[in-house]
């Protein structure tokens, strides 16, 4: 429950409570039931930007409603708007999770994720008093703080859950271009500075019209609308594809399907394994005909042999066919067993024509999903549902970066949810890769989360200046330029063989040699702002922000 701001009495200095502080250089806070409102909006107004709606000018208008709503509140009050706007952002952008899961992951994931968004608003609220002494600095502390916020919630627990981040809303923004500088943790900020300017033209317009009334009261609000298009702008201003072309590759997705969506894909493991190979073997009778162009590379996705094709002969000759077929290597998603009794592990692994696997070149998932691929504190997680049983065997996360020579290209593989991490795409870039690779199974998801996906496959592309591709079973897969552009889309639930020739590239943009320093450097500033605000509390002689008295 959100406890709202009590008012100082005449009978509360009486009986020695600290009297009101001075009036605040910005505003005061909004009433409660208006900010209950603003803080609902906020969050729907994120989700707005995100795919499939892709609205993304109305991120910078959810931040700014959050941070008008915690303005100057209490901690509690601040957590409780947060959780509010967490809410109302993550309970329907994750809606996806209970298609075929049933309710309950999602509503535990999606408070969990509301949890951060209340830590940000506590953590806003309690940095009030350094925008009511520094106003200037409002918007900077606004875009640090979210920095801030996705740091941590992209780490913890277990690994983190980076879905929501919101430089994953702007791959048609403008401001998708900064990715390039500093990947996603620089266009969370910029977006976040842009709502910050737009809360504080606001606030001050809104001062200066009670205050002096002039005729020029709203200059406040055009020179903050006018930074934020001069942002906007200058993310246009930013070259895109700063690596050199070194040469050209051509590549096909196989998209096999499969019969039914859901869960149930793993009981029609052959089913879907003769889908890719089937496909597979009709692009080789269109390439000898000359109807398709003869590619250099196969890619299919995640899961397309869920049966271990280095245990099963007739898996394998199955995938030999189709090699031998088509007459080039293929990236194929499978699920292999081991390395010990009982253990499993989620693998791209290169098959070569004539020779079959190359265990040499073979990628093992760096980063399984809790709860999905492997089941952390199972005896506690089984008190809560016994569905955590479903993970029968728990998978055995790799140790090594997703680079795959296949011979035409050097690859930068990652597996589903792993594209969402900034350091595993970074490492294969750092390792060599030409040509991101994202393996993918969508099957027991729906089109929404599949293009939430696409969405961070294009800031990939523009974050490393490498071309990209998707591979989906199902969908949506598709080919991305190394400026964010998507060619060759799919369809979602359908069968799908793409083939596109793609630029190689070589070199690193800023963002690839920077690393985690950006995210690093705007996190630490975030730490600052807070610890600089407790100095600024305790300066005041106990005499804080309305309602900071009792943080509780």
């Amino acid at each position: 429950m959100i406890a709202p701001d009590p008012p100082v009495t005449t009978v509360d200095r009486a009986a020695g409570s600290d009297p009101p502080p001075p009036a605040p250089a910005v505003a005061g806070p909004v009433r409660l039931p208006v900010a209950v409102a603003m803080a609902v909006a906020a969050g729907l107004a994120l989700l707005l930007a995100f795919p499939p709606y892709g609205w993304w000018p109305l991120a910078p208008v959810g931040v700014a409603l959050l941070a008008a709503a915690t303005h100057r509140r209490r901690l509690r009050a601040g957590a409780g708007l947060g959780f509010l706007t967490g809410l109302a952002l993550f309970a329907p952008l994750l809606a996806w999770t209970n298609l075929h899961t049933g309710y309950l992951p999602w509503v535990l994931l999606s408070l969990l994720q509301a949890g951060y968004l209340a830590v940000l608003g506590m953590a806003t609220a309690w940095v009030s008093p350094l925008a009511d002494r520094f106003p200037a600095a409002w918007p900077a502390l606004t875009g640090v703080l979210w920095v801030g916020q996705e740091a941590l919630r992209d780490r913890t627990p277990f690994g983190g859950f980076p879905w929501g981040r919101l430089a994953f809303g702007q791959d048609e923004s403008p401001l998708l271009r900064l990715a390039a500088l500093g990947g996603a943790p620089l266009v969370t900020f910029a977006v976040a500075l842009s709502g910050g300017l737009l809360v504080a033209g606001a606030w001050w317009t809104a001062r200066a019209r009670r205050g002096t009334g002039g005729p020029r009261w709203w200059a406040p609000a055009a020179g903050c609308a006018a930074a934020v298009l001069l942002l906007f702008a200058g993310g246009l201003a930013v070259p895109v594809a700063t690596t050199r072309d070194t040469a050209s590759v051509t590549v096909a997705i196989v998209q096999g399907n499969v019969p039914r969506l859901g869960l149930d894909f793993n009981a029609q493991r052959q089913a879907v394994l003769d889908n890719h190979v089937d496909a597979t073997i009709a692009l080789a009778g269109e390439v000898t005909a000359g109807t398709r162009p003869r590619p250099d590379l196969v890619v299919w996705p995640e899961n397309s042999s869920d049966i271990d094709p280095l245990r099963n002969a007739s898996a394998g000759a199955r995938i030999s066919a189709a090699a031998d077929a088509v007459g080039v290597p293929i990236l194929v998603g499978a699920v292999l067993f081991g390395p010990e009794r009982g253990q499993v592990r989620n693998a791209g692994l290169l098959w070569r024509p004539g020779s079959g696997p190359d265990l040499e070149q073979l990628y093992v998932k760096r980063h399984p999903v809790p709860f999905a691929e492997y089941v952390p504190l199972r005896r506690i997680a089984r008190m809560v549902s016994d569905q955590v049983d479903r993970v029968r065997a728990d998978f055995v996360a790799g140790t090594e970066a997703g680079v795959v020579d296949s011979g035409p290209v050097v690859l930068g593989d990652v597996i589903c949810f792993e594209v969402a991490y900034d350091g595993l795409v970074r490492d294969t870039v750092v390792g060599g890769a030409q040509l991101l690779v994202v393996q993918t199974n969508n099957a027991t998801f729906d089109e929404a989360e599949a293009r939430q996906q696409l969405a961070m496959v294009r800031l990939r592309a523009v974050e490393h200046g490498r071309a990209a591709l998707m591979a989906s079973t199902v969908g949506v897969s598709g080919f991305v330029t190394p400026d964010g552009r998507v060619s060759d889309a799919t369809g979602f639930n359908t069968r799908a063989v793409v083939v596109r020739q793609l630029r190689l590239t070589e070199g690193r943009t800023l963002a690839t040699r920077v690393g985690v320093l950006p995210e690093v450097v705007l996190a630490g500033l975030a730490v600052a702002a807070l610890a600089g605000a407790a100095v600024l509390r305790r300066r005041r002689d106990g005499r804080p922000v309305p309602g900071a008295a009792h943080p509780g």
